[in-house]
């Protein structure tokens, strides 16, 4: 099974958050904050989304910083992705 968004959607699988800080003290799960960075998964087609024309600017494969609390969250099988809205990313990381 696999997800296709519509619309202005965006599929995200978040990244693993560092356990280990710079200087090397290991983090507990429960002091590691909620990753923003994600891998985009899949791109929904774009178009016309409540009265305006969307194009979509983020490609499969790229790393982008989500909004902390945005989307919403699916399990699909052993896997956890998020669907966002394209405007709910804040920024593509590059290398």
């Amino acid at each position: 099974m696999t997800l296709k968004p519509l619309a202005d959607r965006v599929v995200v699988k978040l990244t693993e958050a560092e356990e280990t800080t710079a200087s090397g003290i290991i983090l507990s799960a429960s002091a590691q904050e909620k990753p923003q960075v994600a891998e985009v998964i899949a791109v929904g087609p774009g178009g016309l989304v409540d009265g305006k024309e969307v194009t979509m600017y983020v490609q499969v494969g790229q790393k982008v910083i989500t909004g902390k609390y945005s989307g919403t969250e699916v399990k699909l099988g052993n896997d956890e992705y998020t669907i966002v809205k394209q405007g709910d990313i804040l920024a593509v990381v590059e290398d």
